[in-house]
């Protein structure tokens, strides 16, 4: 079976996953297991997916960064792949088969540049940050959730669960529990 593993950082890019999910389709996946959550954050569905292969299975994904944190996170999970018998196949790097000693190579060399981008890209993204923080031009990111506190009272009085409410407005269900408990804290306080 033929499984596609597809993953964007935030919800904002919804265009990106689709793509992904269109492009796995293409190349086989009969199940595509996707979600949209940052590498750094718990990925439930990348565990779920590779709990759910089996031996003689494949599992495909777009690009390296999709799948893995870093070169040594690719490595480990085509190794732990490898010895329970599922090939990986990473559609980007020329629908590289790391099942195979050339595969292995190609995984570790085209693995270590895809780090070292993201590592050159986040550098970059601090000292321009710094450099607009030093001319006062950066305010950092608007506060989503405080901006819409009002709305996630009402919802909340409403009946509508919390997980519910973070779905409609587009905000973390963290920072729902966030604005409710400094509500309840404010109520308390007076």
């Amino acid at each position: 079976m033929i499984v596609g593993y597809a993953r964007t950082s935030t919800a904002d890019q919804t265009a990106g996953l689709d793509a992904q999910v269109r492009d796995l389709t293409a190349a086989g996946a009969e199940q595509v297991f996707s979600e949209q959550v940052s590498s750094v954050a718990q990925r439930a569905k990348l565990d779920e997916a590779l709990r759910f292969v089996r031996k003689g299975d494949v599992l495909v994904c777009t690009k390296p960064d999709r799948l893995a944190r870093s070169t040594r996170n690719l490595l480990d999970i085509a190794e732990d792949l490898s010895r329970r018998g599922v090939t990986l196949r990473i559609l980007s790097m020329g629908d590289l088969d790391a099942s195979n000693p050339t595969g292995k190579l190609m995984l570790t060399m085209l693995g270590a540049v895809a780090t070292f981008e993201r590592e050159i890209m986040l550098e970059r993204q601090r000292e321009g940050i710094a450099a607009a923080k030093a001319d006062g031009r950066y305010k950092g990111r608007k506060p989503t959730a405080r901006a819409k506190a009002r709305e996630i009272r009402k919802m909340a009085a409403d009946g509508v669960g919390k997980s519910e409410i973070a779905r409609r407005l587009g905000i973390g269900e963290r920072s729902v529990y966030r604005v409710l408990a400094r509500t309840a804290a404010e109520m308390r306080a007076t």
